[in-house]
């Protein structure tokens, strides 16, 4: 994902601008792997091989999410872990 869509991306379901963005893995100015968090309704969209997944709870896929969670969650706050919507650890 390019850094530069962040001054765009809003919360999808709340609509909240603007979100929070943790870099894991970059490559240039392309973020590879992170995440993004609103601030406002706590959840978070993963982004994966430089997409930045931002579904509606009701078709993100929970073992993906899951999975994202385990992989990363030793760099992740404990609000995205244990309290990330729509799924946690």
């Amino acid at each position: 994902m390019q850094r530069k869509l962040l001054d765009i991306l809003a919360c999808p379901i709340d609509k909240h601008y603007p979100l929070e963005m943790l870099e894991f893995n970059v490559r240039g100015d392309v973020v590879v792997d992170g995440v993004l968090t609103c601030s406002n309704c706590g959840r978070y969209y993963p982004i994966i091989d430089e997409i930045p997944v931002m579904l509606p709870d009701n078709l993100r896929n929970k073992k993906e999410d899951i999975g994202f969670l385990e992989r990363w969650g030793s760099r992740l706050p404990d609000k995205v872990v244990h309290g990330g919507k729509p799924w946690s650890l």
